[in-house]
């Protein structure tokens, strides 16, 4: 008896904790996960190396990485060097105001393109790591910002107006704490170190352990009772 085939979904993947355990989820959902990162002129792309060999692991369809360079703007520690990302010691002392290292409408234009290529295979499927717990309070991982696209995203395409589903935009980090989406992608068989997180990591891709990401990830792992297997 022939198996019936998959719905198709779009996966963003960046390298990263959050993409990853997002990744294992639209495989565990039944979805064929067609993943996409994305080189966008970012200061280091030990990431992109990292969302290779997830996908290879996590047994993505297709992967591909799609080249757009936003260092062309600037305007965020992340694309431009001249810009120092923010460290600390704590992870209290992580800032409630949005951070040097965002990247203006990274999230809009990533999804803008996944949204094209979700088109192209017929998928009305996108799933996008996006957290508003512990995360550096960007902008663009809101639940606003994502029923705002989704809202958009069915009227401006032809799959959203002529197809018989509407698009759909999965988030199922969105109000999760890095302990639990740790917890998740664990019983899903992520291997976490093959992840990258940091915002600044230094030669071969090693965490600095003090920026943002790493604070927050480090906080994951210690209330799982873990040290973070990429150290």
């Amino acid at each position: 008896m022939t198996s019936p085939q998959k719905r198709s979904a779009v996966v963003l993947l960046s390298g990263g904790l959050d993409s990853a355990t997002c990744l294992a989820i639209a495989n565990a959902e039944g979805f064929a996960a067609h993943a996409i990162s994305f080189r966008y002129g970012q200061r280091h792309e030990y990431e992109l190396e990292r969302a290779q060999q997830l996908a290879r692991s996590l047994g993505a369809a297709s992967h591909r990485v799609v080249d757009i360079n936003l260092a062309q703007f600037g305007g965020s520690a992340l694309t431009d060097a001249s810009i120092g990302v923010p460290k600390h010691e704590a992870v209290e002392e992580v800032g409630e105001s949005i951070p040097v290292t965002y990247v203006p409408a990274r999230n809009t234009v990533f999804l803008s393109l996944a949204l094209a290529f979700a088109e192209t295979i017929q998928s009305t499927d996108i799933f996008i790591g996006v957290n508003a717990l512990d995360y550096s309070g960007y902008p663009d991982c809101r639940p606003a910002f994502i029923t705002a696209f989704q809202t958009m995203a069915n009227l401006a395409t032809k799959a959203g107006v002529e197809g018989a589903e509407p698009l759909r935009i999965h988030t199922p980090l969105l109000d999760l704490s890095k302990a639990q989406i740790i917890a998740k992608g664990i019983s899903l068989g992520v291997d976490y170190s093959q992840t990258l997180s940091c915002y600044d990591p230094g030669q071969g891709g090693t965490p600095c352990g003090h920026c943002d990401a790493c604070l927050l990830r480090n906080k994951g792992f210690a209330e799982n009772a873990m040290t973070d297997p990429s150290l």
